[in-house]
């Protein structure tokens, strides 16, 4: 049965739906979302004590307009707000995709009658489960955190209460022996936590204990379970298409570029030999008319050499 291929993982996926919102997406683990939030996503010495959780369907200001479904919706103890995914899939126009959905809650802030338009806080997260590509070069450092605000030409901080924070996870490679902050210990958790057998000993912090308890498969009631392995046939089936696809696009990849390299070396080789047939002719025919005694000047005129 498909139930004994998930059972065999003892804590769940947090990139599947029902793994993420299980975690982070309900008042009984909001304490999750807090510290998850005070340790990786705000600026040192910024804390939040509290949030609450706000409506994830938001639509457009008519029938005609897009709407948004964010995955977590909440707003802090100083009324910034928080829009957080677990993006599973690389999208062409992710970042637009974001910067869009950034606007729903600055967009909802507007009061009736007078105002003086001043905002909140909005802090866009997300936690990918893939990379940008946007390296310039191989040798190129890949950043894990990414925050990105709004400045001006010289690089100064324009507005700074827009706030977009992406954390490429396949970047982070760091092993268990290698964590030292909190911070580390959040990225990692996130990134193996199906592939652990049990919590590790460098993740005894009182909020992981928590974190290994809400996560634990075996606790879940029957139908958890089974939406559970829903989300998780969701994620690994879009997962093998986008593998699939990639390796297609690679061996695709290599047998263009090797017909290529193939006819590149043919004409080449050709361009070559007949260089060398004609350098050949040429040197034959300068010998044979200087034979019969012809002038250096004629023959060279008659060559055009």
């Amino acid at each position: 049965m498909a139930f004994e291929m998930i059972i065999k993982e003892k804590y769940i996926n947090p990139f599947t739906d029902f793994g993420f919102k299980k975690l982070f997406g309900t008042e009984l683990n909001k304490d999750l979302l807090i510290d998850f939030l005070n340790e990786v996503i705000l600026p040192e010495g910024r804390r939040i004590t509290d949030l609450t959780y706000g409506k994830n369907d938001h639509p457009g200001k008519s029938e005609f307009d897009r709407k948004a479904v964010f995955d977590l919706y909440c707003t802090g103890t100083t009324g910034e707000h928080f829009i957080v995914e677990m993006q599973k899939a690389k999208q062409t126009y992710y970042k637009d995709r974001s910067v869009y959905y950034a606007t729903f809650p600055i967009q909802e802030q507007a009061n009736q009658g007078f105002w003086d338009f001043k905002l909140p806080e909005v802090f866009t997260v997300g936690i990918l489960d893939f990379v940008f590509n946007d390296y310039n070069s191989p040798n190129e450092r890949k950043e894990v955190r990414h925050e990105v605000k709004l400045k001006d030409q010289n690089c100064q901080v324009f507005y700074d209460k827009l706030t977009f924070v992406y954390l490429e996870m396949p970047n982070f490679t760091k092993t268990e022996e290698e964590l030292v902050t909190t911070y580390d210990k959040w990225l990692y958790v996130l990134k193996n936590l199906p592939r652990l057998a049990n919590r590790p000993e460098k993740l005894q912090e009182k909020i992981f204990e928590r974190l290994f308890e809400a996560a634990e498969i075996a606790k879940f009631t029957p139908v958890e379970r089974e939406i559970y392995e829903e989300s998780v046939k969701v994620y690994r089936d879009l997962k093998n298409v986008i593998d699939t696809a990639v390796r297609e696009g690679i061996e695709e990849g290599m047998e263009k570029g090797m017909e290529k390299g193939m006819k590149k070396g043919m004409k080449k080789g050709m361009e070559k030999g007949m260089k060398k047939g004609r350098e050949k002719a040429t040197i034959a025919a300068v010998i044979g008319f200087h034979n019969i005694g012809v002038s250096e000047e004629k023959i060279a005129t008659a060559l055009k050499i």
